[in-house]
């Protein structure tokens, strides 16, 4: 995706598709909703995010998102 208004209408997109199953509808509405997250948390980003980021955003104390400073 080019940013994460295309990431985000993307899911909607396949959210709204009534022959979407059940485990990928499940995993769009996760996504979808961490997505969003992140928006809202970082409203003048509008790269589309990696995972990890979607992950450190919703648990920065995890410790594979801990950086430290030499």
């Amino acid at each position: 995706m080019k940013n994460i208004e295309d990431h985000i209408n993307k899911d909607k997109e396949i959210l709204d598709n009534s022959t979407t199953n059940p485990q990928m509808r499940r995993h769009t509405e996760m996504e979808l909703h961490d997505l969003e997250d992140y928006k809202k948390n970082h409203p003048e980003d509008d790269h589309d995010p990696t995972p990890l980021e979607l992950h450190c955003d919703k648990d920065p104390s995890a410790p594979e998102c801990l950086i430290y400073d030499d």
